[in-house]
């Protein structure tokens, strides 16, 4: 059987990993058999990030599309059911850039979507009222708290009845 060199098929081939490998530690860039191990790792997490991209972007936008909702008084699960029961077919990525750039677009979304929900519609108080009225009487803040200790001491005592 004649013998076969390869020629520059060969050299091409390690020329290939030892330019992917170009700026790695020591060895991985240098010599050929650790270079190609430090190629097909780079190459195969690579591939893996890829799709864990995808999955990172999904979660950003329903974080961001589930924090528009609260402030506009409805929890993201309930406007994407409503959403489908309205026939409004949006995607995430699209309801989160409205979420961040169109807040009063992504508002008279949620009002189209309430009326399919089934309850009464009610009204969307603004985020700062929601938290105050949920907020314990320890963590009011402080100007409320001695407005309100004022108010008491300036308001006549009522007699007991007795």
């Amino acid at each position: 059987m004649p013998r076969v060199k390869r020629g520059s098929k060969r050299r091409e081939r390690r020329k290939k990993f030892l330019s992917i490998t170009k700026g790695q530690f020591q060895n991985k860039s240098k010599l050929y058999r650790y270079a190609k191990e430090a190629a097909e790792r780079s190459l195969k997490f690579a591939y893996v990030g890829r799709r864990l991209k995808k999955r990172d972007f999904r979660s950003l936008w329903i974080i961001r599309i589930a924090a528009a909702a609260r402030q506009n008084g409805i929890s993201y699960s309930k406007l994407i059911h409503g959403m489908s029961l309205a026939g409004i077919d949006i995607n995430r990525k699209m309801l989160a850039e409205m979420a961040v750039r169109d807040a009063e677009g992504f508002a008279r979304l949620v009002e189209q979507v309430r009326p399919h929900l089934g309850g009464a519609p009610a009204e969307a108080a603004p985020a700062e009222s929601v938290l105050a009225e949920s907020a314990p009487a320890a963590a009011k803040p402080v100007a409320s708290a001695a407005a309100e200790s004022e108010l008491a001491e300036s308001a006549p005592a009522e007699a007991p009845s007795a």
